[in-house]
């Protein structure tokens, strides 16, 4: 006897390529629907990248999707109320889920969904990777304790993408029992694959975007933008290349920092290579001619670039502000922490 597949819907922002895979597969077990707030324009895609493009993977292969009208003032996928999507209200009532998953409760249209589950009653899930030492200040953090933990143990279920996100909900109240394990993931594969093949050209592809065959290179990967701390990278690069002239930057990525970040290193004569931002197939490469990648981030929820050097063969040296850092980085065996801002470090 074949038993019915359980009937799943999804709410998220926009298409993020990084979740894509999770939903491709979540889709070969249930009956998944994924519905999305809305679809940015390549220019839309382009906040803190520094140009407009749109992802060059597939971002709808391998499950069922669609779009919601997106009524805000002011759409955006960034604020509160910059997604408002009434519609899904009536797609749960209709839909008869199982289960229903939300991407967290930072935005209005993920409220009109929860509050749809629990008129319902659909069981509705929470997916987020909130931590702890998320900057706020103490007045905030005193209003906002009451208020979250009314709220965040009320869901039936919670899929914890790691160590950091079980500490936050367990820190609001939630029973053990009610979460489960869901990783941030990257297509491991993909990225092996690649970066076999790509050792075989190192020394060419170290040579097209000139860098020396010989040379240690620490790789930052992610947007010029201030909470990343990309100084910090280019600082503690020029900083051991005193030390050891082997050291070299490479630093793949865009945003209002950069050219600044670029002409400090060209007048100083720091060892850095700026490449400016690649997109998901062109990531490998980055991977391919890098020893290493360095995270200084004062303010990252997980880190999913630290997945994918790791999955490149790389450590990773990592703020210990980010939120990947209790579940990837082993000391002294997939990289090593250091204090937050502390560039000698």
């Amino acid at each position: 006897m074949t038993l019915p597949r359980l009937r799943v819907g999804l709410l998220a922002t926009h298409p993020i390529q990084y979740y894509v895979p999770w939903y491709r597969l979540l889709a070969q077990q249930v009956d998944l629907t994924v519905y999305y707030c809305q679809q940015l324009t390549p220019y839309e895609q382009a906040v803190g990248f520094g140009g407009a493009f749109a992802w060059d993977v597939p971002l709808f292969d391998g499950y069922q999707h669609r779009f919601l009208v997106n009524q805000a003032r002011e759409p955006n996928v960034s604020t509160f109320f910059g997604c408002e999507t009434p519609e899904i209200g009536p797609l749960i009532a209709e839909g008869k889920f199982d289960a229903f998953i939300v991407h967290g409760w930072a935005i209005k249209s993920f409220w009109q969904a929860i509050f749809a589950c629990w008129r319902t009653p659909t069981p509705v899930l929470v997916r987020g990777d909130s931590h702890l030492l998320a900057t706020r200040g103490q007045g905030r953090q005193a209003l906002k304790y009451p208020l979250y933990r009314w709220f965040i143990p009320r869901f039936d279920g919670y899929l914890v993408v790691g160590e950091r996100s079980r500490q936050y909900l367990r820190h609001y109240g939630v029973r053990p029992e009610r979460m489960f394990f869901v990783p941030h993931t990257v297509e491991n594969e993909r990225f092996a694959v690649h970066a076999n093949t790509i050792h075989a050209t190192r020394p060419e592809m170290r040579r097209a975007w000139d860098l020396p065959a010989d040379a240690v290179v620490y790789l930052y990967a992610g947007k010029c933008i201030a909470e990343k701390c990309p100084n910090d990278f280019s600082r503690a690069v020029a900083t051991a290349a005193r030390v050891q002239p082997r050291v070299w930057g490479l630093v793949v990525g865009d945003g209002p920092l950069r050219a600044q970040m670029q002409a400090t290193a060209e007048q100083q004569g720091w060892p850095l290579r700026f490449v400016g931002f690649l997109n998901q197939t062109e990531m490998p490469r980055a991977y391919g001619v890098s020893d290493a990648l360095v995270l200084p981030s004062t303010s990252e929820t997980w880190g999913l670039v630290v997945n994918e050097a790791m999955a490149s063969g790389l450590p990773a040296f990592v703020s210990d502000r980010v939120g990947c850092a209790p579940d990837l980085i082993l000391p002294e065996q997939t990289g090593h922490l250091f204090p937050c801002g502390n560039v000698d470090s």
